[in-house]
């Protein structure tokens, strides 16, 4: 079976996996809250596939609720950086439109900041199997929030050298048996511009570039925040958009 258009950009992460384990930001609490409210469930307890895990940020906050969480990760330099910071939790090697699971064996499938890597024609069928029947699919992603002035001129300054993927995903689910629900939640943390730039780099558009491409405009970027936040410090602030999955016959 032919490899889906992205997976080799998707692997692109392996060469700043440690990069990528320091500078990306985490998941607020109010998205686990979300999560559980739709998924009708606690986390607590549940049987939870991390899926795209990368170096362990969503699996680590998923543990700390109480789920059990097992971790799959193509990427060989992302899953080195996960098996680091997380060395108790069950890995797995694999792609997201192929989950190595019994029917009905997981409560909940999670993709955070990782579902747009996925063919959905495959992996929808592929989670609604493997999803016991309350079971929920939970896709969740962390954009930069351009109501923030700042933020919009950057998003405006970079446009011309990024391609995003769309998080307004709901659509896709259109030809399956399935309820879908949305959440978007803002939320901000306090770094560093050098990490803010840092941040950037990690972006899988950045990482392809050529290296003297991306350090230059990384660099260039570096101007407008740096004049702006005097002090070197900065709220980088997001917008978590959630969609949250069930099959139709599931009675939530």
């Amino acid at each position: 079976m032919a490899l889906h258009a992205n997976q080799a950009r998707a692997r692109s992460f392996d060469t700043v996996a440690a990069q990528y384990a320091v500078t990306r930001p985490d998941y607020p609490p109010a998205l686990f809250d979300a999560v559980e409210e739709l998924a009708g469930r606690p986390l607590a307890g549940a049987d939870v596939l991390d899926r795209g895990a990368g170096t362990g940020i969503a699996t680590r906050l998923l543990r700390e609720r109480g789920a059990r969480v097992v971790a799959m990760e193509p990427g060989a330099g992302m899953a080195a950086e996960l098996r680091r910071a997380e060395p108790e939790v069950p890995l797995v090697r694999g792609e997201g439109n192929r989950l190595p699971f019994a029917v009905g064996s997981l409560d909940v499938i999670a993709y955070a900041q990782a579902w747009h890597w996925t063919d959905p024609a495959l992996s929808v069928p592929e989670a609604l199997r493997a999803l016991r029947p309350h079971g929920v699919l939970a896709l969740w992603w962390n954009q930069a929030d351009i109501s923030v002035p700042w933020v919009a001129a950057e998003e405006e300054r970079l446009a011309p050298f990024t391609r995003g993927f769309p998080t307004t995903v709901a659509n896709l689910f259109a030809p399956f048996p399935v309820r879908v629900a949305t959440r978007e939640i803002a939320w901000s943390r306090r770094i560093t511009v050098e990490e803010h730039i840092r941040n950037l780099g990690t972006h899988s558009h950045f990482v392809v570039m050529d290296p003297a491409e991306r350090a230059g405009l990384l660099g260039a970027n570096r101007t407008a925040p740096a004049r702006l936040f005097a002090d070197g410090e900065l709220d980088e602030p997001y917008l978590c958009g959630l969609t949250v999955v069930r099959p139709a016959t599931s009675q939530a």
